[in-house]
């Protein structure tokens, strides 16, 4: 009994002296990903297509309004009502519109990242796999732990990203 304590003891001890642990920059390593550079060129061509259709929106409402206030003398009491709310309906709509685009972009956002992040963290996976790490930790969210290996260069190798070239230095 004091045999089967002693190897199990033994075993528990080598296993642990096995251990390796890697950290990584997951932040860093998605911002180099090709298909975030993609993701935020997208992002930003929506932004530009939200923010115009909001100021034709606001050029909608002040054209209307100016048309309200020019013509709002020919308007029977009714027809006067009918327009008055169809204005504040579309002012409404105005006020409310930065709000709605701020929801798309945000929404389109996550969609577009969702997939991204899946695959480093399986690509994190696989590099940690072959190279034999039991633990890879994200560098952002430790503030201590044991020392470690940077996998940061092995997951950018496996997924085909080159580092850009050091800047030539001035004399």
């Amino acid at each position: 009994r004091t045999l089967i304590i002693a190897a199990m003891a033994l075993c528990s001890m080598g296993a642990s002296a096995q251990n390796k642990t890697a950290y990584i920059n997951q932040d860093e390593l998605i911002s180099v990903m090709p298909e975030y550079q993609t993701a935020m060129s997208e992002m930003q061509d929506l932004q530009n297509a939200l923010e115009k259709q909001g100021q034709e929106l606001n050029n909608e409402a002040e054209e209307k309004s100016n048309q309200f206030v020019k013509d709002s003398a020919t308007y029977t009491a009714n027809m006067k009502e009918i327009k008055r709310e169809e204005l504040m309906k579309l002012i409404q709509r105005v006020q409310n519109y930065p709000t709605e685009a701020q929801e798309k972009i945000k929404a389109e956002g996550q969609k577009k990242m969702v997939p991204i992040s899946q695959k480093a963290i399986e690509t994190i996976r696989t590099v940690a796999k072959e190279k034999g790490y039991t633990y890879v930790l994200d560098q952002n969210a430790v503030l201590y732990g044991p020392p470690g290996d940077d996998l940061l260069p092995m997951v950018k190798q496996k997924l085909g990203i080159k580092d850009p070239a050091p800047a030539p230095k001035k004399p």
